[in-house]
């Protein structure tokens, strides 16, 4: 296939050399994914299909797109959020011509939509790789009658499998999803030591304040939220956590962490971030009760986490006092920072999860993609469902992921494997 003439809009072709070394610098660090670009570009399964993906412009993720395409597939490819994209990136993509590239920095709304819809039209996909849904979401309900060609797709994160459950609940789900999010080697890495390292990385360019000593509250204790707590304590912080869920919260406790209610948490805190992927977390009550100078930030996919026109109605000024850093001077007097608009703090203040663990999410987005493609061929295709990965691929991922660390692991002897299937050995 080809692309359709002028296929980017980026905010600088110039800017393409710098982004080219940070996905060097990217490649030099995904070894995974680069030994099945090595191994499958010689075959190339997805060749005559095109995979359509809308997925935060990182340098990862231009390494996805580049080992994608290099192994057959046409694609083209949007921003996920409005500010998580990195320009350079974006460039050099653009510059390569190995993918149709429509993201920068900085979107309006209209502009995040028109650029999904430029890598679903004029010709419909045969796959989608989805960041929260919206792809997905755009095509059931702007297109539905590009669902008959698309063979299926994938989802990346907790929020847009939750969506993707749920219309799969109602039965309008109209063609099969793999959970990517929910494979082990996606959510207890990626989720945990990724959303934990980069969302520090993003407070601490936006805002340069010590964690040691402060009251840094989190909100939620999934593992998106855990790994925010795992870092922010072992940089000195005191971790407070509100929850919804009764589990979460108890082993939010005998993880050592103070749990409280957020009305109660809004009165101490002095560093905020919400994780939960639900809105209006922190809200107007919340923000009255803050104390002066606190610093709000969000890390879940949505904005919607922190109910800004709530804080708005409450102050009676605000303006940029550094990059990614809103001053809200309230009506009595206090002074409130939220970071990044409320948008992904990670990666709109930062460069988002790092590339080691980055490597192993997106081993399972082209698997997910391969697996797609073999089940069509063999004319076996999947139900309009939401597919978890097996549990085989998870280990088998860890296990290169390990080689390529220099780690070798036991394995279990032939006396152990039939042991382990023995129901009749007791004392």
């Amino acid at each position: 296939m080809d692309h359709k003439e002028g296929a980017y809009k980026v905010k600088d072709l110039g800017l393409a050399e710098k982004g080219r070394k940070r996905i060097e610098w990217a490649e030099s660090r995904m070894p995974v994914l680069m030994k099945l670009r090595d191994e499958f570009s010689k075959t190339k399964p997805f060749d005559g299909y095109k995979i359509a993906g809308c997925l935060h412009v990182t340098k990862e993720t231009a390494v996805l797109v580049e080992t994608l395409a290099a192994c057959g597939a046409d694609v083209a490819w949007s921003g996920c959020n409005p500010l998580s994209t990195n320009d350079e990136v974006a460039a050099a993509l653009a510059a390569n011509g190995m993918a149709e590239i429509y993201a920068w920095h900085g979107q309006s709304t209209e502009d995040f939509y028109w650029s999904i819809d430029q890598t679903i039209q004029p010709e419909a996909p045969h796959l989608t790789l989805d960041d929260g849904a919206d792809l997905i979401f755009r095509v059931h309900s702007e297109y539905p009658e590009m669902a008959e060609k698309i063979v299926g797709g994938s989802e990346e994160t907790t929020t847009g499998v939750h969506r993707l459950r749920a219309m799969d609940d109602d039965g309008k789900l109209l063609y099969p999803v793999f959970a990517v999010n929910d494979a082990e080697t996606k959510w207890d890495f990626d989720n945990v030591y990724g959303t934990g390292q980069s969302t520090i990385d993003g407070i601490l360019r936006a805002s340069s304040v010590m964690l040691a000593g402060k009251n840094f509250v989190v909100a939620g204790y999934g593992h998106c939220s855990r790994g925010v707590a795992m870092r922010a304590k072992g940089m000195g912080a005191n971790v407070i956590i509100t929850e919804v869920k009764p589990t979460a919260a108890l082993k939010a406790t005998l993880d050592g962490h103070r749990v409280m209610t957020m009305d109660e948490a809004a009165q101490i805190g002095d560093i905020f971030v919400t994780a939960t992927g639900m809105k209006d977390v922190i809200r107007g009550r919340h923000f009255l009760k803050m104390k002066d100078g606190a610093i709000v930030s969000n890390t879940g996919h949505y904005d919607v986490e922190l109910n800004l026109e709530e804080l708005s109605e409450l102050s009676v000024a605000s303006r940029e006092v550094r990059e990614n850093n809103r001053e809200y001077t309230m009506e009595n007097g206090k002074k409130i920072y939220i970071l990044a608009d409320g948008r992904l703090v990670n990666l709109a203040a930062a460069e988002g999860h790092p590339s080691e663990v980055m490597d192993m999410s997106f081993a399972n987005q082209f698997q997910a993609h391969l697996a797609l493609v073999r089940q069509h061929e063999a004319g076996e295709p999947l139900g309009p469902h939401v597919i978890d990965l097996p549990e085989s691929l998870d280990q088998e991922i860890a296990r290169i992921k390990l080689e390529t660390m220099g780690i070798e692991i036991d394995s279990l002897t032939d006396e152990q494997e039939v042991y382990a299937t023995d129901y009749s050995a007791g004392t």
